[in-house]
């Protein structure tokens, strides 16, 4: 579960992040990196796709600002993956919703703008 998130930090299991992260449902939580820092290309999740994802939550920082690509979203339609895209404190939101009701979820949280 993700307890709080403010500009720039996120608190995990009790522990705070200062870097973009990808956080699986498994309780996993990695460095998230973009092939260009404001715009998510599908290169950018192939990491979690290995996971085989029923959902895939894509916080685009505190303003919006980080930009998900059509093709994107198209192609994780195409793969059967629900796709949400919020900013992230309602990315975070729906997340911790989505691990309340035990479903393969990975959100990918941009954390500034």
């Amino acid at each position: 579960m993700i307890e709080s998130y403010k500009f720039g930090e996120i608190k995990i299991s009790g522990k705070n992040y200062n870097f973009d992260v990808e956080v699986r449902w498994t309780g996993e939580i990695l460095s998230w990196w973009r092939k260009e820092g404001h715009t998510v290309f599908v290169e950018d999740l192939e990491r979690a796709l290995k996971e085989n994802p029923e959902i895939i939550v894509i916080g685009t920082g505190a303003y919006g600002v980080c930009e998900v690509t059509k093709d994107c979203e198209n192609f994780l339609k195409e793969k059967g993956i629900e796709v949400i895209v919020e900013p992230t404190e309602k990315a975070i939101e729906k997340f911790n919703n989505f691990l309340k009701e035990s479903k393969r979820v990975i959100g990918l949280f941009h954390l500034t703008c």
